[in-house]
């Protein structure tokens, strides 16, 4: 028994097309989208009455997937929320990219917003952390040399 990978990491948004929006704006892929109910998800999860559109999308070269769910119901009664990144709890999601500074510019042109500044790491890494809809936070890191 072992674990072999990281299959996915699952993102609940209210605003689909918004989160896919900036995960391809960001460079991943769509592998797919499809609606989702029935008793079978419903025992997967816990809930009741599930309805949801799931979009799967994937990180260049396959090595990560993204799922984002938006439920049509169950409702979350609470509305998104914005976490600062010390907040207890899962918190973000780090890429490795190259050219750290076009790829914020992009994301920041696309309504993302940067935490604090990109950051020099011993001149081994440029890091930044950056906010996209849905409270989605990312950690963008770029290998320097």
């Amino acid at each position: 028994m072992k674990v072999q990978r990281i299959d996915h990491i699952g993102i609940i948004v209210n605003d689909l097309p918004a989160a896919k929006a900036f995960f391809l704006e960001l460079g991943l892929r769509e592998l797919g989208e499809a609606e989702v109910e029935g008793e079978w998800v419903e025992q997967i999860i816990g809930l009741p009455d599930v309805k949801e559109t799931v979009a799967m999308l994937e990180a260049p070269g396959g090595e990560a997937k993204i799922e984002l769910v938006k439920f049509h119901s169950p409702l979350d009664e609470n509305d998104v929320q914005h976490p600062l990144p010390n907040t207890l709890g899962l918190r973000h999601i780090a890429f490795a990219v190259e050219n750290i500074e076009a790829i914020v510019a992009k994301l920041e042109k696309a309504g993302a917003e940067i935490f604090g500044e990109i950051q020099n790491y011993e001149n081994v890494y440029k890091l930044c952390y950056i906010r996209g809809p849905e409270g989605i936070i990312l950690e963008l890191a770029e290998k320097i040399g």
